[in-house]
């Protein structure tokens, strides 16, 4: 091999070394998945999902939580009364940290206060943490 030949691939070898740790480096952080699901009280969804459409998520982001997505089911008996969601934290000690600080935020408080004066919304709350399998293109 010429020495044209070893430079051009001890550049390539560089440049793809190179463009490997920058790939490593653009990978998201490790996070933990929270899986909630709230069972509402008899006519009560509508008014859930109008305080997270108008104030929830924006109040998670507020406190560090990452809204990942929302579903509500296409059948009965749990369309009636249930939302599904999945957020994301940097770590099970960030979440609890976050869901702390949102608890007891006053903006929040009044949120919550408001949306329930013609009754409570939430009869039920779901919560499990998951982690991302190393196959999941989500992660």
């Amino acid at each position: 091999m010429s020495k044209q030949s070893w430079v051009f691939l001890a550049a390539g070898l560089l440049l793809g070394a190179g463009l490997t740790s920058l790939h490593a480096a653009d990978a998201p952080p490790p996070r933990v998945f929270e899986i909630r699901t709230y069972h509402t009280f008899p006519g009560r969804l509508d008014a859930l999902n109008k305080r997270f459409r108008e104030h929830t998520l924006r109040m998670f982001e507020k406190h560090g939580m990452t809204n990942v997505a929302y579903w509500t089911f296409e059948d009965s008996p749990a369309k009636d009364n249930t939302l599904i969601y999945v957020i994301s934290h940097s770590s099970r000690a960030a979440a609890k940290a976050s869901w702390a600080a949102f608890s007891a935020d006053p903006e929040w408080q009044k949120i919550a206060a408001d949306s329930q004066k013609d009754g409570k919304i939430v009869e039920k709350i779901e919560s499990v943490f998951v982690d991302a399998t190393d196959y999941s293109p989500l992660k």
